[in-house]
């Protein structure tokens, strides 16, 4: 199973704010922690919607529209794509650390059943 992570643009990422150093080389780390688990396929930043097009067909047509897109909610910034045996296999709680409130955990937890209930 190939899993997409997806990294949302925000207002910085759009103007073009490059991470911190220290982001980068926690990113490094986590990246680093994929690799030797064997499950990353790829890691992508990218550029902000100013540099991009979108692309609509219909009608036959096909319409190219260029950006930049006010609406930051609905744009990435970046990407990782993982190969998995499973979505519990890619996303453990244990993951998260401390930033995995019992809230979120308990998300989790009613996600992880719904997915179960599925299959």
């Amino acid at each position: 199973m190939r899993v997409m992570v997806i990294v949302k643009a925000t207002k910085d990422s759009e103007a073009g704010v490059l991470p911190s150093t220290e982001l980068l080389t926690e990113m490094g780390r986590f990246n680093e922690e994929l690799v030797k688990a064997g499950v990353l396929l790829s890691a992508e930043g990218l550029r902000a919607s100013s540099h991009g097009v979108r692309v609509r067909f219909g009608g036959g047509k096909s319409t190219v529209i260029d950006g930049p897109f006010t609406e930051t909610k609905e744009l990435i910034a970046g990407f990782w794509l993982w190969q998995v045996k499973s979505i519990e296999e890619a996303f453990e709680a244990d993951d998260f650390g401390e930033n995995l409130t019992p809230e979120l955990r308990a998300q989790q937890l009613e996600r992880r059943a719904r997915l179960a209930a599925k299959t």
